[in-house]
């Protein structure tokens, strides 16, 4: 018997990911450190993992976020899009992000 589709994000360029209601990105003062705080589970992401999630707003492309980083760390579009794609992928397959929803009405 198939396993129901899960709800989880497959990141891609035209994606517009943002953290779940469930999950927020906070700074832990006690620790010096960018946390994302969920039910039962803390994750602390490393300094450019924490940049790319600030630009996670649901409002941003998965694009325009690589455009943006490759342009601060003049690296090439395509090393930085294969790396922000990947923490991207890894942090939806452990539901740390989602798709942002379309705004209606």
């Amino acid at each position: 018997m198939a396993e129901p589709r899960s709800r989880r994000l497959s990141v891609e360029e035209a994606s517009r990911p943002v953290l779940p209601r469930h999950a927020r990105l906070k700074f832990d003062e006690s620790r010096q450190v960018w946390v994302i705080l969920a039910p039962e589970r803390v994750l602390a992401p490393d300094e450019i993992a924490v940049e790319i999630l600030q630009l996670c707003d649901g409002a941003r492309s998965v694009a325009d976020i690589i455009d943006l980083m490759a342009a601060k760390y003049a690296a090439p579009r395509a090393d930085i899009g294969a790396d922000v794609i990947a923490m991207l992928q890894n942090l939806a397959d452990k539901g740390f992000l989602t798709q942002a929803r379309e705004k209606t009405g």
